[in-house]
């Protein structure tokens, strides 16, 4: 799994100055290896690596942990939890040095995958005598999947129409664990294509995804196909097109 790597920029501004643009002080840099991480009943724990890899002061960071769910449209909605046990709290770390954080579970898997997030964030250095020290904030999530004893791996495109040249492709996810939909793109043969991104959509959620099409090439669709390409599976649908769509 690929490491995620982040840069922070800190600014210094004397108490007559706080209005003052000045240039950064120092800029540094933390890790996080592996990007993600699967529990369920034959792996109920894991570790992250957090490595301080640039930056000269001492790296402190705190981590907390949110139940990760997915409202209406699919907006991502976070709750501070205690359902995992994951430890240290806080931590920190001089140049160069790694620390783990070990996460394990607390209680069985269930029929649905849980979902969370393990936020890793740097907390700022103190003030400099005589000076005011700002951070811009640096927050990486984890996310962490609680798996089913069964997985379930569903889904459907459950709207598709278009008004206005801008097509509308509902996603729902009608399984019981995630998938992470890699792009949604809509074709025409040779006439037209064009592609948006896609996002995690955990079990039980729907998304939609929005794709304007140009003028000159919706008057003359007849058809679009529609594509979802996801990690896991591939959804297909097509709509008819008329003139009416397309206008204002």
């Amino acid at each position: 799994m690929y490491p995620f790597k982040t840069k922070t920029i800190h600014r210094l501004g004397g108490l007559l100055l706080a209005l003052a643009v000045l240039p950064p002080a120092g800029a540094g840099q933390f890790g996080v290896s592996p990007i993600r991480i699967d529990l369920d009943r034959g792996a109920r724990s894991g570790a992250i690596t957090v490595t301080n890899d640039e930056q000269a002061d001492p790296l402190r960071v705190q981590l907390r942990l949110f139940e990760w769910t997915q409202g209406a449209g699919g907006k991502d909605e976070y709750r501070e939890a205690e359902d995992l046990v994951y430890f240290p709290r806080l931590m920190t770390l001089e140049k160069g040095e790694q620390k783990l954080v070990r996460v394990g579970l607390r209680t069985p898997a269930l029929e649905r995958e849980k979902t969370y997030r393990l936020f890793i964030e740097e907390l700022p250095a103190p003030p400099t005598p005589g000076g005011a020290r700002v951070a811009i904030a640096v927050r990486f999530g984890v996310p962490i999947f609680l798996k089913p004893a069964k997985e379930e791996v569903s889904g459907e495109i459950e709207k598709l129409d278009m008004a206005k040249g801008v097509l509308r492709v509902g996603v729902r996810n009608s399984g019981n664990v995630h998938f992470t939909i890699k792009s949604v793109t809509a074709a025409s043969g040779d006439a037209f294509s064009k592609e948006a991104p896609g996002w995690y959509l955990l079990a039980g959620a729907a998304r939609e995804h929005a794709i304007e099409l140009p003028a000159e090439a919706c008057a003359r669709l007849k058809r679009i196909d529609v594509t979802v390409k996801a990690d896991k599976l591939e959804l297909k649908g097509t709509l008819d097109v008329n003139a009416s769509m397309c206008g204002p």
